[in-house]
């Protein structure tokens, strides 16, 4: 059980109603937690998805769902039921978020779309995690995290880098996509503190991947009439690997003319030469400067590199596992990791990578299984709904 009085951070006080699953939404909803929300993870019958995609100390607590799901309360709801949209209607009275994760025919199949939410809540802050805004030709289409890639460029930058195209080892899209979630969320939140108003937020991976990949990739596409390909050259060039050394990798970026003249000043190479001493001119040439340096750090151990690198101020790092990072130096020694007691034993959470002075987030509790807080908050909510009836 997570009381109330075991939150803390800005958003103490912000109570969610979160229908999201797998990752997209689950992971805005994750933060919103850790900063202090009361989110209630709205389940169907058996549990969101993710409880069973990686292994974990009970059936139900995957390693990615445990993560992503800490400090929130499950409600397990069988939404084809009338008895079951009511009481999902009892919590939307008493909250300040609704948020979802499904195709907007689907939410307003259940009748849980946004006009007959702010019915129930007229302030209410209602976001759609979707996967292509519904307001384009695509918006009923189904999406996951390797089908939006595709589609936003990584693939394709990818490709130039490497020669074919290469997923991103990570859930790249699902996670910006739900922090980008998070951010539109705050935003209204903060405009229904000045104003009393809630809305409708809309938040599609694909519109959020295309703005992200957009950044740098686009380029010479950025003008009208278009000046060149829309792709950040130095960023997709082959040679842009991290280097390998005598005993493994290192990544360094021997970027900016300080860094440049420090780096040669230090080591002569004898290649030096005035054709890459401005920035502009590595910039035209990077492909060979990035040779020619991968060359140069075949001769030393990593550590050597390290050791020669940093008291230059040059940027440079280890290539570490995630295993790794469980046991990073920097990281223990901020307190990154927390340690929660569970009834499947202690979880070494990835903490709140944010730092407020006056209103530090904390992971409030453990994951919850599938439906565990029925009972508390339901009951709540009923006996809420028959305080305020004409009856009493």
């Amino acid at each position: 059980m997570v009381e109330q009085s075991q939150r803390s951070g800005p958003l103490l006080g912000v109570r969610v109603v979160d229908l999201t699953t797998m990752v997209f939404g689950p992971y805005a909803t994750q933060i919103m937690a850790d900063l202090g929300a009361d989110v209630i993870k709205v389940e169907p019958p058996g549990g969101d998805a993710t409880r069973v995609i990686n292994g974990g100390p009970a059936p139900d607590m995957g390693g990615v769902f445990t993560n992503i799901n800490r400090g929130k309360r499950s409600v397990e709801l069988n939404l084809t039921r009338e008895t079951d949209r009511d009481a999902l209607r009892r919590l939307i009275a008493d909250a300040d978020v609704f948020i979802h994760a499904m195709r907007h025919k689907a939410i307003t199949k259940l009748g849980f779309d946004y006009e007959a939410v702010r019915k129930i809540k007229p302030d209410i802050i209602y976001t759609n995690c979707y996967g292509y805004s519904r307001r384009g030709p695509d918006g009923d289409k189904p999406a996951y995290d390797d089908t939006i890639q595709a589609e936003c460029g990584i693939l394709h930058v990818q490709a130039l880098m490497n020669g074919e195209p290469g997923f991103a080892a990570t859930i790249m899209a699902d996670k910006i996509a739900g922090m980008t979630a998070l951010y539109a969320t705050l935003a209204a939140l903060f405009h229904h503190a000045n104003t009393g108003e809630g809305q409708e937020v809309e938040v599609g991976m694909f519109e959020t991947m295309a703005s992200f990949m957009l950044t740098e990739h686009a380029s010479g596409q950025l003008f009208d009439p278009p000046i060149g390909p829309a792709h950040y050259h130095r960023a997709v060039s082959p040679n842009r690997k991290p280097y390998k050394t005598t005993d493994g990798y290192i990544a360094a970026l021997v970027y900016n003319d300080k860094q440049w003249n420090a780096f040669m000043e230090a080591l002569k190479p004898d290649w030096e030469s005035e054709t890459f001493d401005t920035l502009k001119k590595r910039a035209a040439q990077i492909d060979r400067v990035y040779a020619l340096l991968g060359e140069t750090f075949a001769d030393r151990t990593t550590q050597e590199w390290l050791d020669f690198l940093t008291p230059l101020q040059i940027p440079c790092a280890p290539v570490k596992s995630t295993d790794d990072l469980f046991d990073d130096v920097h990281l223990n020694a901020i307190g990154f990791f927390e340690k929660v007691d569970s009834d499947v034993g202690t979880i070494r959470y990835p903490g709140v990578p944010t730092w407020f002075s006056r209103t530090p987030g904390k992971i409030s509790g453990p994951t919850p299984h599938v439906g565990e807080h029925n009972e508390e908050v339901l009951a709540k909510q009923a006996g809420n709904a028959r305080d305020a009836s004409p009856d009493g």
